[in-house]
């Protein structure tokens, strides 16, 4: 992932000299464009579209419902695989744009860097009057499809957070789960658990990756960078949540795996109790543990204080239109349909496990009713009340450095580092390998 993202960065210096050439880059989307009202009159106009995975079947799914007032509007959705996408993606706008499709997949945490490394490389939404939309979205949401105030991307699926847990372990420990309020319940919750079935409390990969860091931090309101783009390592909240994670691995709660092949492993064999993570991880679960149905709930992420914030994110994406396009005004409307229509959303959620942005699909029956897997409960209202209590992370065009600085401190603490020295540290490195300015350094 942060191999393939630093190619961003690199390619930025060719974009100075490639942008001389020009090549009708406006990021107004102004050039010939053939509109659906033209289609509609005979003109054919046919999109295409880079996306991977679940996504794919998510945008063929929408284009056919599209197609009933469009007929003559068509699409070709190319799986091309997640680094792919950015590989090829990277190396078109650092080109002017040679050989880019109409729409793309842009996961959230990349699209800051792609929007600062080629700033005239993707169509200004709010221009089209996409910002009319905007209130339909959570805050934090709308915040990072934007850049300057301006809108350039299409917010689509999210990753609300919550405790996935067995049912069954903590009910033979005596548990309930919705006792646990605080980071501090969970401790205590995760001693008994561990001493009366042997399971740990959840897995992380100590040395290669920060998801649960990550979660800690945004449910505070912090993150890697503050909203001036400042290194933000030595927050007394990011050595707080660093030092709770280090309390929990002082009680051997925390099973260390390696990568998702090791997270999922762990979730499934029945070593861990449970595991914080994004509402796309129901999928996963579901998919890997069959024989575990009704032993699985959810409840929302500990808090750090009794009664603070408990809504976070992990995960999610937005489509982006890339301003070289020959048919802008007509993926425009079709992408303006596809994110706002709550039937389209559904369908991504129910088919392909997408979580929906889209505020007005909360609505819908399947937010209303219990998941029979996960032992009846309403799982996804949980996870749609959270989403507008999210605090929006700001992740900058050198998000995947300081990544990698952050899983190092947290490797650092795991060896018994102070979290507040291991942070400070990190913050020197950060601000060697990108020149920003450090809070409290």
């Amino acid at each position: 992932m942060n191999k393939s993202f630093k190619s961003v960065i690199t390619l930025l210096l060719l974009t100075v000299v490639l942008a001389a050439c020009g090549s009708n880059n406006s990021g107004t989307g102004t050039t010939s464009n053939a509109s659906p009202e033209s289609a509609n009159n005979g003109e054919k106009v046919k999109l295409t579209a880079w996306a991977w995975n679940v996504n794919v079947g998510a945008l063929n799914e929408a284009i056919t419902a599209y197609q009933q007032d469009h007929p003559n509007v068509a699409l070709e959705v190319q799986d091309i695989g997640r680094l792919d996408v950015y590989d090829k993606l990277s190396t078109g706008l650092a080109a002017g744009g040679a050989g880019l499709p109409d729409i793309v997949l842009v996961e959230d945490d990349r699209l800051q860097g792609y929007l600062d490394a080629f700033p005239k490389g993707f169509v200004n939404l709010s221009e089209k009057g996409f910002d009319a939309k905007l209130s339909e979205f959570p805050t934090f949401k709308q915040e990072l499809t934007k850049k300057d105030g301006v809108s350039y991307a299409f917010p689509f699926d999210a990753g609300p957070t919550g405790v996935f847990y067995r049912t069954d372990l903590f009910e033979q420990a005596g548990v309930d789960a919705s006792k646990i309020e605080t980071w501090d319940d969970y401790l205590a919750a995760g001693k008994l658990i561990k001493e009366k079935t042997g399971a740990q409390l959840f897995p992380v990969d100590k040395f290669k990756d920060d998801a649960t860091l990550r979660i800690m931090l945004n449910e505070q309101g912090a993150f890697y960078f503050d909203k001036d783009g400042k290194i933000d390592f030595n927050n007394p909240k990011y050595v707080k949540a660093l030092e709770t994670l280090k309390k929990f691995d002082e009680a051997g709660l925390i099973k260390d795996v390696n990568g998702w092949d090791g997270t999922v492993s762990a979730t499934v064999d029945g070593t861990i109790a449970s595991i914080a993570f994004g509402a796309w991880y129901t999928g996963t679960i579901t998919d890997q543990a069959k024989d575990l149905s009704g032993k699985w709930g959810v409840f929302q992420v500990p808090a750090f204080e009794k009664g603070g914030n408990r809504a976070a994110n992990l995960g999610g994406s937005s489509w982006a239109l890339t301003s070289t396009s020959k048919n802008v005004d007509a993926a425009f409307s079709f992408m303006e349909y596809f994110s706002t229509s709550p039937d389209v959303q559904k369908v991504a959620m129910e088919k392909y496990g997408l979580f929906p942005s889209l505020t007005s699909v909360y609505n819908e029956d399947i937010f209303t009713t219990g998941v029979e897997f996960f032992s009846n409960q309403n799982i996804w209202m949980l996870f749609a009340q959270e989403m507008n209590a999210v605090p929006t992370p700001y992740y900058t065009k050198d998000y995947s450095v300081a990544l990698d600085e952050s899983v190092k401190a947290q490797s650092d603490v795991f060896n018994g580092k102070a979290a507040a020295d291991a942070l400070k540290e990190a913050a020197a490195r950060l601000k060697d390998r990108t020149s920003r300015e450090v809070n409290g350094g």
